[in-house]
């Protein structure tokens, strides 16, 4: 299905939302709440980015809006100098949802964490991205229950000790970027906490997006989970471990490039470029519209981060929920007469003895 052209303008990548004469700097877009979250803590990293790019947009303040769960990520709204709604749990992609359809002036963003998208509110997840609707979703992806004092998670590792499985999880944990392609969420991928360009330049991605976007951050938690993304952050293990996905380059990775994905037999695979043809090297190509290409390249790698794709894995348009629902309003206004009288006492009653 192509997308719907409802006349909107289109303003900084963003349709029908207000821009402003106004130059904001990140300080505008900071409020006056004590952040309170604990030292060394990813949040204040993603906070940091989010403020500091939101500027670019050159969106007005009242036309965004953060929607969040209950977790430590879902202080979030309260620490941006923009409208925001803490809602309950699991449930902030039904509330943004309704956000969407309502206000299409709004850029309207999801903050929520793993327990909190992929445990109570996984069904809420999966439904706004099949349907496509008009909100940014951010999973910040610490494998910890960190609200509730370091339970484990639904990303959790197999064979995780904590507070609630002293003897090892035996849960096999979520891969959140398979679980979004699988929902057929229109825009995916994937950033680290620590690198700050990479996460700014996937957000602004997210952000221009027409549709469902999906980011999962791999985000520290210092008390519960410390270090459980540190070999993506060390030097020299970072460089065999990441793989970077660039559009339209072919996927290499190593301090000297040296690693490459390949295709496989039901799949992509690691190869060393040495002893390979060039021309079997996968390039890069977030557009294709079939999800199993995507699906494939969040397949490489396990639990143990052995090989870890970062950036963007699919970037396709499709029609979204919001703007069928409001041109089907419009459809039935310029056809039927409205008529609640006639609904009330229509032929679809019964009797109830």
């Amino acid at each position: 299905m192509t997308a719907i052209d409802l006349g909107l303008p289109k303003i900084g990548g963003l349709d029908g939302v207000p821009t402003t004469d106004e130059t904001y700097k990140a300080k505008d877009f900071k409020s006056d709440q004590e952040v309170r979250w604990c030292p060394g803590c990813g949040d204040y990293i993603v906070l940091n980015t989010m403020q500091a790019f939101l500027p670019s947009l050159g969106v007005k303040r009242e036309n965004i809006v953060f929607v969040s769960g209950i977790g430590c990520s879902s202080r979030f709204p309260y620490y941006m100098n923009t409208y925001g709604f803490h809602s309950i749990h699991g449930r902030a992609p039904a509330i943004a949802t309704g956000l969407a359809v309502a206000r299409p002036d709004l850029s309207v963003f999801v903050i929520t964490g793993d327990g909190d998208a992929l445990s109570i509110g996984g069904n809420h997840l999966i439904h706004a991205l099949r349907r496509n609707v008009n909100v940014k979703i951010l999973l910040f992806n610490n494998r910890i229950y960190g609200l509730t004092k370091g339970q484990y998670s639904p990303t959790s590792e197999e064979g995780k000790i904590t507070k609630s499985t002293p003897m090892g999880s035996l849960d096999h944990p979520f891969n959140p970027i398979s679980l979004a392609l699988g929902a057929e969420a229109t825009f995916v991928a994937r950033a680290l906490d620590s690198d700050k360009k990479g996460l700014s330049e996937v957000l602004t991605a997210a952000t221009q997006h027409r549709g469902s976007a999906f980011v999962e951050i791999y985000q520290n938690c210092p008390i519960f989970n410390d270090g459980a993304f540190d070999v993506l952050k060390d030097k020299d293990e970072s460089a065999r471990r990441i793989v970077p996905l660039r559009p339209g380059e072919p996927i290499t990775f190593g301090s000297e490039n040296e690693y490459a994905v390949v295709r496989g037999e039901f799949g992509f695979d690691i190869a060393k470029v040495a002893d390979i043809d060039a021309s079997s090297i996968v390039t890069h190509d977030p557009t294709i519209q079939d999800p199993s290409y995507a699906f494939a390249l969040s397949r490489i790698g396990g639990q143990d981060l052995s090989h870890t794709p970062v950036g963007i894995f699919r970037q396709v348009s499709r029609t979204t929920y919001d703007d069928a629902a409001r041109a089907q309003i419009e459809s039935a206004r310029k056809t039927q007469e409205p008529d609640l009288q006639a609904l009330l006492t229509g032929n679809d009653t019964w009797t109830v003895a």
